[in-house]
């Protein structure tokens, strides 16, 4: 059983908004991006240390809450809030980071940053931990349990980071190009939905040694955890798309982007 209701967890959630809102309060940002760092911490919680936790290994839906969390909602929620600009209202990060340490910090940033490499990581920890022998093993192993958790989120961290672009982000690549980014990220999940939604075969079949769950079957739980991670990353992908496509069509934005090619000539 994987444990339930962890404290330790909990305690980093409550230090890391208190310490956000501190910074928050002596900035001037809105307070609708405190609510939305609020909400993502609650959704972290609500997939590593709710009750939700308890039936990951249960059920295939409730992992699967788990992952769309993680790597879905949580994510842009945190970037939206601009965190590092609150941890650091009062100094710039060359203040906080100097010398040596702020070139490495940049240079990490290059690299980390590239949208390529962003996508890349995401879809391949989905592919990856959806494999039965590695989803087998998080299930097994409180450790690896926590390695793929950490995965997801992190990934899913890097995932949204060029599309969100918080500061201090420099974009690598156009702005429109964030839209072709979103939809070829839908590929994998919908492959990886579609085998869980339409397979007649079990593919985790761990889950045949548990008790059923709300009545549910292995297979119609199997195929209610595809269909959840379908909808789900579908809505929200088309969400972020939509803001994309308003901001692009966007007067001020079509202005500043001819600025900035003027300034690129010079």
């Amino acid at each position: 059983m994987l444990p339930v209701l962890p404290v330790s967890l909990t305690l980093i959630i409550v230090v890391t908004a208190v310490s956000y809102l501190r910074g928050w309060l002596h900035s001037s940002l809105p307070a609708w991006r405190a609510a939305s760092f609020f909400l993502g911490l609650l959704f972290i919680w609500l997939a590593a240390a709710s009750p939700i936790a308890s039936f990951d290994d249960r059920m295939l839906t409730a992992h699967m809450i788990q992952h769309v969390l993680l790597m879905t909602f949580a994510p842009p929620l945190i970037w939206l809030s601009e965190p590092v600009r609150v941890l650091f209202y009062h100094q710039p990060l060359q203040v906080v980071l100097p010398g040596s340490r702020w070139a490495l910090t940049r240079q990490l940033n290059g690299i980390l940053a590239q949208p390529a490499f962003c996508w890349l990581s995401a879809a391949a920890a989905l592919v990856a931990w959806h494999i039965p022998a590695l989803f087998r093993l998080g299930m097994h192993s409180h450790a690896w349990h926590l390695v793929e958790q950490t995965s997801f989120l992190a990934t899913g961290l890097l995932f949204w980071w060029p599309v969100v672009q918080p500061w201090p982000s420099v974009p690598r690549w156009p702005r429109w190009s964030m839209l072709l980014y979103l939809f070829i990220a839908t590929l994998p999940c919908d492959v990886l939905s579609g085998l869980l939604v339409f397979s007649d075969r079990i593919a985790y079949p761990m889950y045949f040694s548990m008790p059923q769950q709300f009545g549910l079957t292995v297979l119609e739980d199997q195929q209610c955890a595809g269909a959840l991670m379908w909808t789900c990353v579908t809505f929200v992908f088309l969400v972020a798309g939509t803001i994309l496509s308003m901001q692009l069509l966007a007067p001020s934005f079509q202005a500043n982007e001819a600025v900035q090619r003027e300034i690129r000539t010079l």
